[in-house]
């Protein structure tokens, strides 16, 4: 009885050292699968994942493979099925890390915690330029955002038109997510302009007697005319004097912007000659909208232009990219002439 009671202990003992080296393996395969390192990247280096808009589990486990991110796929299958990831997957930029296992990993996907992207744009001249330098920032292609940005109901709701639709937009440096969407950069760049005309610039307009869009437009031309932000003002004073006034405006830039050659660097007597609405030497008044999209600096300088008798200016001939102002056009005559003198010295024919 002694003897039969003694093998069944053993039988229980070897059992159960049995079941806890099972329980063991089972617990390092689970540990290994969650919790060991997956990511593997050189150098503890960082990788962007890209996951598009409508995209499933197959196109983001294709990505990870693709690109030998992960040192066990299998083992991130597994995890993301168990924590419900596969039905669940969002889009956007994430930000992977040398290291991770697979329930950071996962847990960061499936909660959809991407990094934001820096959108800047500044010196662009046409809405088609801003919408190929932001769909190279973003998800949304640069067609969708031209076609939003020109949306009759958008433009109708927020008193624009297709002549001066990237009045819109405040040149500066955005943070967003990647997936945006081009009505969601519409959105966010109109919030953008709304906040740049703040409660002091709109005093302002109401001070030097112009609006937001009369503004904008001879912000667009100061900005052609100068790169110098410290003579901004003054020029701004002289077509703002000229506006005023009832002249023409006459500003080169603006024939550049018709003609559509932005590679001119001498506006010549035939360039005056072309049938555009923004030929400000044939049409007394502002252009239909801006020939550029202006920074930050060449709206305030219209803002707060420097009241002058200056009505004429033309760069100096010493190509220091400042300019030679004149209040008499007999005055400008001279100024001109040694600018056009300097340009054939260099060369410079159109």
């Amino acid at each position: 009885m002694n003897k039969k009671k003694s093998g069944i202990k053993r039988i229980l003992i070897f059992t159960a050292v049995g079941l806890f080296i099972v329980a063991l393996i089972v617990g390092w395969n689970i540990y290994s699968m969650v919790l060991v390192p997956n990511i593997q990247l050189q150098n503890n280096a960082t990788e962007d994942l890209y996951i598009p808009t409508g995209a499933g589990f197959s196109v983001v486990l294709d990505s990870l493979k693709s690109r030998n991110l992960l040192r066990d796929v299998e083992s991130f299958e597994w995890v993301a099925d168990r924590m419900n990831y596969i039905e669940r997957v969002k889009p956007g930029k994430y930000l992977l890390k040398s290291g991770m296992n697979n329930k950071e990993l996962v847990t960061m996907l499936r909660s959809g915690k991407q990094v934001p992207v820096k959108v800047t744009f500044n010196n662009l001249r046409t809405l088609e330029q801003f919408a190929g330098r932001v769909s190279k920032l973003i998800e949304a292609d640069s067609a969708s955002v031209v076609s939003v940005f020109q949306n009759d109901s958008l433009l109708q709701k927020n008193n624009l038109n297709i002549y001066n639709s990237v009045s819109i937009l405040i040149p500066n440096t955005y943070e967003m997510y990647w997936n945006t969407s081009s009505e969601k950069l519409y959105e966010r760049m109109n919030k953008e302009f709304h906040r740049f005309w703040n409660e002091k610039r709109n005093t302002r307009l109401k001070e030097i007697q112009l609006n937001q869009q009369e503004v904008m437009v001879i912000a667009s031309i100061v900005e052609q005319e100068t790169r110098r932000d410290s003579e901004k003002p003054v020029v701004a004073g002289v077509y703002v004097n000229r506006y005023k006034n009832g002249w023409k405006l006459e500003a080169d830039p603006t024939l550049i912007f018709a003609l559509g050659d932005f590679k001119i660097r001498r506006v010549l007597n035939e360039h005056k000659e072309v049938e555009s609405l923004y030929n400000t030497y044939r049409n007394t008044g502002l252009p239909p909208g801006p020939i550029c999209i202006p920074g930050i600096a060449s709206i305030d300088a219209v803002l707060n232009y420097v009241p002058h008798e200056y009505f004429y200016f033309c760069a100096k001939d010493d190509f220091s990219g400042y300019h030679a102002f004149a209040k008499s056009y007999e005055d400008h005559l001279l100024n001109a002439k040694r600018f056009h003198r300097a340009l054939s010295q260099r060369g410079i024919m159109k």
